[in-house]
């Protein structure tokens, strides 16, 4: 386990600004009431925080694959627009990555479309990890290879003296192999600084747990841990502190893909801004954050796209 201080301020590092490590896809969502019809939107989990990061004011770094095809030349336009520096991504000559979306009443199941994409080769930029604040890393890129490789090598590099932020964003598919999947995934919540996790993802990384219990085990061990629960909130663990609680914030719900993210866009945005990456937070700084990467989230499940705004009121 990395020390659980703050970051040095080294020569060179940027603390307001977060290299964001993993896969940039495109999502095919229902359109309207007819699940016949399909429409392509930009996604993947660390694409939509880093451009959650970048519309609440954050400086990231996107470090992907994206396609020489039509849907790469449009993630880059949406990763661009958002003000997100695609300056150490690449782009293979290779197409884009697919995740067919079923939203349900108790959530979004997806089917991949992986295989020989650009999506997963990502260039390595370990060398560049000491001039960020802090490390995202997690999703699809961090089980499938070859970017799984990438993602481990550049984790273990954040977790030498930085902060590395991981969400599992644990996902089952016939084409994922499942033991070895969450194998990689608790190795990641292992380096990690910062865990932000459903309570789906850890029913599955540690089956036979209670998500709770997992999360008071992570946080005794230094971390700062964050379990969401979709409508019924979110709960923090600091250690040797209370857990500290906050409701959803109540909106008419449009659309939840991307609300997970915009919660950790929110998390980090508080973090970098407030404490300077320090994680060992007071009960009112955890309440704090909790709000604010609450009311993020709300702001993209109460609109029509994963692209988070800054919250009035926080």
């Amino acid at each position: 386990m990395t020390d659980t201080s703050p970051s040095d301020p080294r020569p060179g590092r940027d603390p307001g600004s977060v290299l964001v490590l993993g896969e940039a896809l495109v999502d095919l969502v229902p359109e309207g009431d007819d699940a016949a019809v399909r429409v392509a939107q930009p996604g993947g989990a660390p694409a939509n925080v880093a451009v959650g990061l970048a519309r609440l004011g954050g400086r990231p770094s996107f470090v992907g694959g994206l396609g020489d095809d039509a849907f790469g030349s449009r993630i880059e336009a949406w990763l661009a627009g958002a003000g997100v520096d695609l300056s150490l991504s690449a782009r293979p000559p290779m197409p884009t990555a697919l995740a067919v979306a079923d939203p349900g009443e108790h959530g979004n199941t997806y089917r991949f479309h992986l295989g020989d994409t650009a999506t997963f080769a990502l260039p390595d930029r370990t060398a560049e990890v000491r001039r960020f604040g802090a490390v995202y890393v997690g999703g699809l890129a961090a089980v499938v290879e070859p970017a799984a490789a990438v993602v481990a090598v550049t984790a273990r590099a954040a977790a030498q003296g930085g902060v590395l932020a991981v969400d599992p964003n644990v996902r089952e598919d016939r084409i994922l192999d499942p033991v070895r999947s969450v194998e990689r995934l608790r190795e990641l919540c292992a380096l990690a600084r910062v865990v932000k996790a459903s309570d789906e993802d850890l029913a599955r990384l540690w089956p036979g747990t209670e998500p709770e219990a997992s999360c008071r085990r992570l946080a005794g061990q230094g971390r700062l841990v964050v379990l969401t629960r979709g409508a019924r909130g979110a709960t923090a663990y600091v250690q040797d502190a209370p857990a500290v609680s906050v409701p959803a914030r109540p909106v008419r719900v449009v659309n939840t893909i991307g609300a997970g993210d915009a919660f950790m866009a929110g998390m980090l945005t508080w973090l970098g801004a407030e404490t300077g990456w320090r994680t060992e937070l007071s009960g009112p700084e955890t309440r704090a954050m909790l709000e604010y990467a609450a009311a993020t989230a709300a702001s993209v499940c109460a609109g029509a796209g994963t692209e988070p705004t800054a919250p009035l009121g926080v």
